[in-house]
């Protein structure tokens, strides 16, 4: 039995938990951190796909566009706390993935509603890259988004754009760890396009207030108690 976009969303979510429990306890060196590292890999890629859906659905883009600015700006403190041990941190990678996923969906909206010519949108895409190196998954969740949504009646194109976008994430990050086996975990993303073509039935689900607000308050609630956690542990 398949499953619907709010059981999907909730599978990614526990994801993300287990990836950045993994951080703040266990070397990603490790056998298990590797193991626990490689589920974590679903998430960033995952939510990137189903913001390009739920662009498509959404009745007030206005409304999405800055409900994820707000929380992207209300995870600013936990995440940077969680990752940095400093409030406010200012840097790239200051915000957060919900930062990502915002300039993701100004993207996607920009590439849907502009009519001008595709050089300027591509320049615009460069733009939005350089703009999501201030939060997680910088680039890649952009461009993961924006695929997504051009090849959404086009599933085939969409899982290469998809796959090439991923060998170059996972050949970066191997590139830039000082021991290219300690980022094998980055593999995971080969599990993304798995996980939407056999398990998900494209279906929204129940259509509750919880669902749609879950993730947003779930992301920095979630980083500020691994924080203080970690604070009093170690």
């Amino acid at each position: 039995m398949k499953i619907n976009r709010n059981q999907l969303k909730y599978i990614l979510i526990i994801a993300m938990l287990i990836d950045h429990i993994t951080w703040a306890f266990i070397p990603t060196r490790s056998i298990a951190g590797q193991c626990l590292h490689f589920i974590g890999r679903l998430t960033g890629p995952g939510m990137a796909i189903l913001l390009a859906q739920g662009y498509q659905y959404t009745r007030n883009k206005c409304k999405y566009a800055l409900r994820l600015f707000i929380f992207a700006m209300i995870s600013w403190i936990p995440y940077s706390l969680n990752d940095y041990g400093v409030w406010p941190y200012i840097g790239l990678g200051m915000f957060g993935m919900i930062w990502t996923l915002f300039i993701a969906f100004l993207t996607v909206w920009m590439w849907d509603q502009l009519n001008t010519y595709k050089a300027v949108k591509v320049i615009l895409v460069i733009v939005a890259c350089f703009l999501s190196l201030f939060g997680d998954w910088s680039i890649f969740a952009v461009l993961w988004a924006l695929f997504a949504y051009i090849y959404r009646d086009e599933p085939r194109k969409k899982w290469i754009s998809f796959s090439i976008v991923a060998v170059c994430e996972v050949l970066l990050a191997m590139l830039y760890a000082q021991n290219p086996l300690a980022a094998f975990f980055q593999t995971g993303v080969v599990m993304v396009p798995f996980l939407f073509a056999f398990c998900y039935n494209g279906k929204p689900g129940s259509k509750a207030a919880f669902h749609k607000w879950f993730f947003y308050v779930f992301y920095p609630l979630h980083l500020m108690i691994i924080y203080l956690i970690k604070t009093a542990v170690l």
